[in-house]
Order: structure tokens, then sequence, then C-alpha cells
């Protein structure tokens, strides 16, 4: 473990707060935290692998809130929650194969897909709507690609599990954030017993956020069971936005690239 100061890790507890926050809500507190944990100066592996710690438990605190206020239909629930788990260690083993360049290419592009969707959506209601297919066909694509998705890279993740909750199931916004959170909660832990058992996880730091990220998402589980589609819709919107933005703006990603290699061009052609 990298030598971390009081200050360093009072500063990643703050953080983990607000990404518990906003994770409880509309996901994508990892776009905080894992940068954070590199600034610390951890490697890009321990940083992801002990985010998954905080992540998960920020996941276990919404899980529990919405569950008390029987948001969570536990009898169709554990079924996905089993498959999304399964899918989260699937991932975390293929994590080493995927080129990096697939995702970094598609999925800005599919958030800010998303972003435009929750925002233009005239159909955005706590209130369930008609579903678009069954519960077993659901079971079978959406828990496994998006559990799949968290495992091997994560972040968007639970707008993901959203989209496919509200489109396809026709959840409710509030009873979908609940799902999610319980989905979220089985991929995180599966990616985590995976990353655990090859020692990248720096568990006193981890534990640390966890406290942090677990007492966050007990306040923004509350206020979303309190505002519903008004905090909900456009705080998805704004997170899942600045996802696509932030992995847009990493020199590493193949359309930030290509766009400075036009400009380039570009400059070189007028000059």
């Amino acid at each position: 473990m990298p030598d971390i100061g009081f200050d360093m890790i009072a500063a990643l507890a703050a953080i983990s707060f607000f990404a518990g926050f906003v994770d409880s809500i509309a996901g994508g507190g990892g776009l905080l935290t894992v940068p954070a944990l590199l600034l610390a100066g951890l490697g890009p592996a321990e940083a992801i692998a002990t985010n998954k710690v905080q992540g998960a438990f920020a996941a276990a605190s919404a899980t529990y809130t919405f569950g008390r206020r029987e948001l969570i239909e536990w009898r169709k629930a554990w079924g996905f929650a089993a498959i999304a788990f399964a899918s989260g260690i699937v991932g975390a083993l293929c994590a080493r194969f995927l080129p990096p360049t697939v995702l970094q290419t598609l999925i800005p592009v599919l958030l800010i897909a998303i972003a435009v969707y929750f925002a233009l959506s005239r159909k955005l209601k706590d209130q369930d709507a008609h579903a678009r297919m069954t519960t077993l066909t659901f079971g079978l694509t959406a828990p496994v690609a998006v559990g799949f998705y968290d495992g091997i890279f994560g972040p968007g993740a639970g707008s993901f599990y959203m989209l496919a909750f509200v489109s396809l199931l026709g959840y409710g916004v509030l009873r979908a954030t609940a799902h999610t959170k319980l989905l979220n909660l089985a991929s995180n832990l599966g990616s985590l017993l995976l990353y655990a058992a090859t020692g990248a996880v720096l568990w006193p730091l981890g534990l640390v956020m966890a406290g942090a990220s677990f007492l966050g998402a007990q306040v923004g589980s509350r206020l979303a069971m309190r505002l519903g589609v008004k905090l909900i819709r456009p705080l998805l919107v704004l997170v899942s936005a600045a996802m696509a933005l932030r992995l847009l703006l990493d020199p590493a990603n193949p359309w930030r690239q290509l766009l400075s290699s036009s400009v380039e061009k570009s400059l070189a052609a007028l000059f």
C-alpha cells in the first residue's frame, strides 16, 4: 500500500461520501473515486479493485433503504441479481483480454444516448408502464450484458441498468432505481471477489472509503424516495453526460485522438 497521509485519506472519504450519494440515485460515483485513488498513488489495477469495495457498500446501503420501503420485487429480483453476480465475475476474468479501445470508443456514445433518452422522454414517471419483454427474456439479456460490463470496466453500469428497467420492463423511475441498486450490488460483488483473489484490493483504504460511501448512499436513497422522478431524472441526465465527457476528454480515448488528428490535418492544410 502506498504511503498515504491522513489528509489524503480524509479527502478520499469525503469524495466517497459524495460518490455514494450520486451512486444511490444515478450511478457514476466511480468516475469520482477512481481518479482520486490514482492521484493518491495507486496503480490502475489497484484503483479499480479498491473502488469496487466502496461501490459495493454504496449499492448495499441503497438496496437496504429501498428494500425497506418495499420498492424491490424480491421474487423476480433475486434471479436478476444472481445473473448479474455471475456476469460480473466473468467480466472481471475477461478484463485483460478485451482491447481497451473497444470500450473507450463505444461507452461515451452509449452514455450520450442515455442522457438524451432520459432528457427527452415524456414517458418517465414514478408509475410503472407496459413491459416490452417478458421477465425471463429480460433476465437472460440485460443483467448478463450490463453485469459483464460492470465487471470488465464499470463506469455507467447504473445508467445502463436503469435504462433497461425503464425501457424494457416498464418500471417507474423510482422502482427502476431500487432494482438498479440491487443489480449494481450483485455485479460489484462478483467482480470484487475476483479482484480480491488476485490481491489487488487495498482493504484498509477501501473500507474507510466504503464507510463514507455507505453514509452518502443513505442520504441519496432517502432523497430519491422523497423526490422521485423530480430528482432522479435530471441527476441521471447530468451524470450520464458528465461520464461521457470525462471519458471523451481522456487523451487515450479514440474519439479525442481522431478529433486531434483531424484538427492537425486541417491546420496543416491551411498553413
